[in-house]
């Protein structure tokens, strides 16, 4: 019971809800989750720090960034991340999300204080 409860806990809070739907899609790096989602690093790195605990994410060393990678063991959550992607269409901020993935390589070229 406690691991689903987690699982609602992370999704309802908006910003690990729209870094857990992106790296659902993709491997990213902090910097590229934190240009896409227009948030700060500190807040993105504290939300993967929290996605790490729950063991629902890994990290990859890439030359001198940092990819994170969402687990996909977990049934229950990875069928409702399908299952709002396949309605991505009644949710406007993160179409718009999924749509910045195309030009998520200019993020790389920011600073990154987290992956360098």
């Amino acid at each position: 019971m406690n691991q689903l409860t987690n699982i609602f806990k992370l999704l309802s809070d908006d910003t690990r809800l729209r870094m857990i739907l992106l790296l659902y899609q993709q491997d990213l790096c902090v910097c590229e989750i934190s240009g896409i989602l227009n948030a700060p690093q500190p807040r993105i790195s504290k939300n993967l720090s929290k996605l790490r605990d729950l063991n629902l994410v890994l990290d990859e060393r890439r030359e001198k960034f940092v990819f994170y990678t969402l687990k996909k063991d977990n049934l229950l959550l990875t069928q409702t991340l399908k299952q709002i992607l396949d309605e991505i269409e009644l949710y406007p901020q993160i179409l718009r999300d999924s749509e910045n993935l195309v030009d998520k390589e200019q993020f790389l070229n920011q600073s990154c204080l987290i992956c360098e």
